[in-house]
């Protein structure tokens, strides 16, 4: 019989809702246990929490608090010891029937050139989603949980802590550990969760679908597994900042590697993944001002979005939040050449299926 966790989803994981938690570390105790070979439903929030709904506006975007993101776990695989494995087999999800994509001002890849917030509301069957806000658009499902992650050990609690404390203060911006709205409260002092790292987290990688298989590096007894941050599809880099966010279910069978490679990060095998037609902008390392730098895969990135903003735009009629919108929930990105110097390569290329006809 598949072990269910239960969350109360009427209530924010950081008002003190059980069996949630929104910071990494150490110090969270499990909510569940299971031995090796067994099979776990995780039920999810989304990554607001519900605090967005098909009843938000554009606007509400400013008001809505960076509660990102609320996990379900975490969970006790007994037996799993530092240095092991833990392989996480994907055998299913379900959604909720309403997803949205947020741009929030500066948000995202591109997020220089768009000022003011904009919020998409799709309507979610099995097969794909829909949303008011890019007609004759429907995105296929592909539905897959962006965080999967386990518990870092003390250890890597603090090397995590200081390697991004020293960051920051070179000047780089993201979000350092900060007790506010953190649950529980206790883990104040946590990791938040927005970037992966060692134990996985929140790697948005779409190919972790049902059939798919995770190893994680286990660094604490029992591993610790959390799961959050349900996505019914998404691009590529996920280049907004949100994909088709909402929540459900993820079922998975956990089990414990011994004996083999000594991996450091995580890694993954993923199921067949069916051909589509697409088309595909390029982009080469140049500058907004035209300048070249050598190989630089940041400013190839931005270019190859920018050409497809503006094929969405010119040639599919959809106004520019939602052409960045679209690329964020459905464009794939993929290294073309790294080799030839100066100008490394890089596709950004969008499935047409996308597209209803009439």
């Amino acid at each position: 019989m598949t072990l269910l966790i239960e969350i109360d989803r009427s209530t924010p994981v950081h008002k003190g809702a059980a069996g949630g938690h929104n910071r990494w570390h150490p110090d969270i105790p499990p909510v569940a246990a299971v031995d090796p070979g067994e099979a776990v439903t995780f039920e999810l929030r989304d990554s607001r929490d519900r605090t967005l709904t098909r009843a938000s506006m554009h606007a509400d975007l400013l008001a809505t608090p960076s509660l990102a993101h609320p996990l379900t776990g975490p969970l006790e695989v007994r037996g799993a010891e530092p240095g092991d494995l833990l392989e996480v087999e994907i055998l299913g999800y379900e959604t909720d029937d309403f997803g949205w994509t947020a741009i929030w001002p500066g948000s995202g890849w591109l997020g220089d050139l768009f000022e003011h917030p904009f919020l998409a509301r799709w309507e979610l069957d099995r097969r794909c989603a829909r949303s008011e806000e890019l007609p004759g658009v429907a995105v296929p499902a592909g539905v897959f949980a962006g965080v999967i992650g386990v518990t870092p050990s003390r250890d890597l609690f603090e090397r995590a802590r200081e390697r991004e404390a020293a960051l920051a203060d070179r000047g780089a911006t993201f979000d350092l550990p900060s007790p506010e709205l953190a649950a529980p409260p206790e883990a104040g002092d946590g990791l938040r969760t927005f970037p992966p790292r060692e134990n996985g987290g929140n790697m948005d990688i779409r190919d972790l679908v049902a059939g798919a298989k995770l190893w994680l590096p286990v660094f604490v007894p029992g591993a610790l597994l959390s799961i959050g941050d349900l996505h019914f599809a998404q691009g590529d880099g996920e280049v907004c900042i949100s994909a088709i966010e909402t929540g459900g279910t993820a079922t998975v069978r956990v089990d414990v590697v011994r004996d083999g490679p000594r991996m450091r990060f995580p890694s993954w095998e993923s199921p067949p993944r069916p051909g589509r037609r697409c088309f595909a902008t390029t982009g080469i390392p140049l500058d907004d001002s035209g300048n070249n730098a050598d190989r630089d895969l940041n400013l190839a990135t931005r270019r190859a979005l920018l050409e497809l903003l503006d094929w969405l735009t010119s040639e599919r009629g959809l106004r520019r939040e939602a052409a960045y919108v679209l690329m964020s929930v459905a464009a794939e990105l993929r290294i073309s050449e790294v080799v030839d110097a100066p100008n490394a390569l890089v596709s950004a290329a969008l499935p047409l299926d996308v597209f209803e006809e009439g």
